[in-house]
């Protein structure tokens, strides 16, 4: 990251910890007192604690975002070590950094010098690490109050809504760090651009995003640092806030009221849906919580910044009453801050009570997007920075792994190349015009995207039949190219609440492969109330070429047979189904040798949320 101010080094404030029969007030909390059947309370600032020369082990710390706390406590003073339940990339790069991780989750794995546990929020209070903390009196925390605790004393920002919260972090972590703000930032995705910015350096050949007929080809690069976590300056250098407490930015998360826990100075919403019905019950209870997170910001005066969506927040509810700064933004010419953007260009540009604040082209494609990066701009701008900088960071953003990631473009040396593939083009060209002309296609595109949302599927579909029209894209059959979904339902409770809206999600799709619906947090029961077949067959009779389809490996089998040339493939969902595409890609390569291109260099296409 370059020279600069010192590095956040500082401890936090101690305070006491309330036990069960202390009578201590909300401030005061212990999360080993916790009913194991019990939601965390609403509206509670985290305890500041001071860890410096404390031994903190953390369950769980394979995940995007307890992996950078982990950094951050440690950068903090902390020993810090852990646990997880299977190796990854991310525990074997904490692991180099010398942060011991563990794989076995037992109370005995626990290490004997041990002030505080923090808990990610997938582990319930019945693992057998938190019950073996409670056993020898040892703190439990959970990732949200840990993280709020860290705001205390900082600037902190956290990026809050339904959709766009990990693309948005990441293009405002890494837009700050190329105005000079030099932010601490954690963010649930990994982003190759995240430690050094977007700008200053050459660009990586990567793959190129081709458009489709007569559009352009694209590199973006995603950087090599691949990183859901960067650290700051103790101090904002620059802007104007310059000398104020060091930028903390975060994504601020609803699942189970776990963003009632931070402590934000500047804060966004960029969306509110029905979602987590599981733990809210209805869109009333989740617009409450919202309410309450936009509430813990300061007053006005205080330097406290509401930045939410004009439409589609439920703004009016949320804002009421805030004794904060307010201003909305959207597409709408009523926003505080307006968005336009133009989808034959991508170019976008930020107005501010009617004044131009500044324009760029963007290079990642999708509606949703512009949204994302021009809320970024805005919040970039409220905190001190250079508008013009920002909007060339933005211009540079090469995107956050798993959303519209370009994994790769497998061609088939069996499939016809070359002039037979022009050839049977040319004879497709119709009427229409240049514009509209189809285009040879020799490979298969393929995307890895996180969407398990029915909104965030949509965006996803509709922005990736816009950008690359693979039914202009011909084989030399002369067959047109197809947009093939891959998608895994991510929770029963999800898939149940929202079955209806997600059979709506998939208009854009051709062909939609459903395999088992991901079982993670709910209850056994709920398992039983929905399946995998109850959204194909609602897919079914909207028209949609639908199947059900498991294990993976036998999808992927059925993709080899089933893609052809000018195909638009996209595996989405928050679980592990990346690993179809990974999958049917090595499957390609290993049937035919050397049938992958750009297979060293992933890259972005775009970015979801």
């Amino acid at each position: 990251m370059g020279a600069g101010p010192a590095r956040s080094g500082v401890g936090f404030e101690s305070r006491p910890v309330a036990s069960p029969d202390s009578g201590g007030g909300a401030d005061t909390l212990s999360m080993s007192t916790m009913r194991r059947d019990a939601t965390p309370p609403i509206a509670r600032h985290a305890p500041d604690i001071d860890l410096r020369g404390r031994h903190v082990y953390m369950v769980g710390i394979g995940g995007c975002g307890m992996s950078g706390l982990a950094r951050l406590l440690r950068a903090r003073g902390a020993s810090v070590s852990g646990s997880d339940m299977a190796a990854s990339a991310t525990t074997a790069a904490l692991i180099g950094e010398g942060i011991p991780v563990g794989f076995e989750q037992t109370a005995g794995a626990i290490p004997e010098a041990c002030d505080l546990i923090v808990a990610s929020a997938a582990i319930r209070p019945d693992h057998p690490q938190w019950l073996g903390a409670e056993g020898r009196g040892i703190r439990v925390m959970l990732y949200a109050e840990a993280l709020g605790a860290c705001m205390a004393g900082q600037t902190g920002v956290a990026i809050a809504g339904t959709h766009g919260k990990s693309t948005t972090t990441a293009m405002l972590g890494a837009a700050l760090v190329d105005a000079g703000l030099d932010p601490s930032v954690i963010v649930g995705a990994t982003c190759g651009q995240l430690a050094d910015g977007c700008l200053g350096r050459k660009r990586d050949p990567g793959i190129a995003w081709s458009e489709g007929a007569g559009g352009s080809s694209r590199s973006h690069d995603r950087g090599s640092a691949r990183t859901g976590f960067r650290l700051g300056a103790a101090a904002i250098p620059a802007g104007a806030r310059a000398d104020q407490p060091g930028l903390l930015l975060a994504e601020a998360c609803e699942f189970n009221r776990s963003f009632h826990s931070l402590r934000p100075t500047v804060a966004c919403i960029t969306s509110v849906e029905a979602d987590h019905l599981d733990v809210y019950g209805s869109i009333e209870d989740l617009i409450v919580a919202f309410r309450e997170f936009a509430a813990l910001l300061p007053s006005e005066r205080e330097g406290g910044h509401l930045l939410i969506a004009h439409t589609e927040a439920h703004r009016r509810e949320i804002t009421a009453g805030l004794g904060c700064a307010v201003e909305t933004i959207g597409f709408a010419p009523e926003a505080d801050w307006v968005v336009r953007w133009d989808p034959r260009t991508r170019d976008v540009e930020v107005l501010r009570h009617g004044a131009s604040v500044a324009r760029w082209r963007s290079p990642i494609i999708g509606q949703h997007n512009a949204m994302n990066a021009a809320t970024a701009l805005a919040l970039g701008t409220i905190l001190g920075a250079d508008p013009a900088r920002l909007a060339a960071s933005l211009a540079a953003f090469g995107g956050v792994d798993r959303r519209m990631q370009l994994l790769g473009e497998v061609r088939d040396p069996a499939w016809p190349d070359g002039p037979s593939v022009r050839d049977a083009a040319l004879q497709a060209l119709d009427s229409r015009g240049s514009g509209d002309a189809p285009m040879p296609a020799t490979c298969v595109r393929v995307i890895d995207d996180y969407g398990h949302h029915p909104t965030e599927i949509d965006a996803t579909l509709r922005a990736l039949r816009l950008a690359d029209r693979p039914e202009r894209r011909l084989g030399a059959s002369g067959l047109p190219g197809r947009l093939i979904c891959v998608f895994q339902p991510h929770q029963h409770s999800r898939t149940r609440h929202l079955l209806e809206e997600f059979a709506r999600s998939f208009e854009q799709a051709d062909i939609v492969i459903v395999p088992h619906i991901y079982f993670v947090r709910d209850s056994q029961a709920e398992k039983t109330l929905v399946s995998a077949g109850d959204l194909v067959d609602r897919l079914r009779q909207r028209g949609v070429n639908a199947m059900h389809l498991y294990p993976f490996e036998a999808i992927v089998e059925h993709l080899q047979n089933l893609c052809r040339p000018g195909d638009t493939l996209c595996v989405m969902g928050a679980g592990p189904v990346n690993e179809v595409a990974h999958g049917y890609i090595e499957a390609m390569r290993r049937r035919h040798g050397a049938g992958r291109r750009g297979a060293a260099s992933p890259e972005a296409v775009g970015v979801g949320t």
